[in-house]
């Protein structure tokens, strides 16, 4: 029973995957839309660092990964049983 609404709760999310820019010419990867009241995101956020090799954090409810990571995210949100359809990965190739 746990496991149906846990699937239901991640289908009802929108999850946007999308670079900020920061100074010195760097970009971030930020994970918006996750239920932060239902979903560790300290620990998803851990997960996702360790798996990319790279820093990050949480901030505002969302999750900031250093670096360009999106498609790797995106596989990664739906090996951990996110719905493909709920992630929406925004933006072409990065600016330089």
């Amino acid at each position: 029973e746990i496991c149906v609404c846990e699937d239901i709760a991640h289908e009802q999310e929108d999850i946007r995957v999308f670079l900020e820019g920061r100074s010195y010419d760097k970009v971030v990867t930020v994970v918006d839309g996750l239920d932060d009241g239902s979903r560790d995101l300290e620990g998803l956020a851990s997960e996702l660092k360790k798996s990319f090799g790279c820093g990050g954090t949480v901030k505002n409810g969302h999750i900031e990964l250093q670096g360009d990571h999106r498609k790797s995210v995106e596989k990664a949100l739906t090996e951990r049983g996110f719905p493909p359809q709920s992630i929406e990965v925004q933006g072409g190739s990065p600016e330089t």
